[in-house]
């Protein structure tokens, strides 16, 4: 934290928060990750940092959507800092 002439400024690194559903999220023990964001953060980087941190995710990968901000994505599609990146594993039902 810099401070002078009566003010002070915090500098804080920009987040990437990751949604995760269902079986991704049982199988990662958590609902909701946070990634620091990177200078030109795809789906594909971003995913693959996710599963680096959580290798018990990495059979989700072939069957998986994504959403940034609540739009369906793209492996090359840009996610920009401050983004909500959802991923979803398939679902059956009826």
């Amino acid at each position: 934290m810099a401070s002078g002439a009566g003010w002070s400024l915090t500098i804080r690194r920009m987040t990437v928060t990751i949604l995760l559903f269902a079986s991704l999220a049982e199988a990662a023990g958590t609902r909701r990750l946070e990634l620091a964001a990177e200078p030109g953060d795809t789906v594909a980087s971003v995913r693959d940092r996710v599963v680096s941190a959580h290798p018990q995710l990495a059979r989700f990968v072939p069957t998986l959507m994504v959403a940034v901000d609540e739009v369906y994505a793209t492996d090359d599609d840009p996610v920009p800092p401050g983004a909500t990146v959802a991923l979803i594993p398939p679902v059956s039902g009826g």
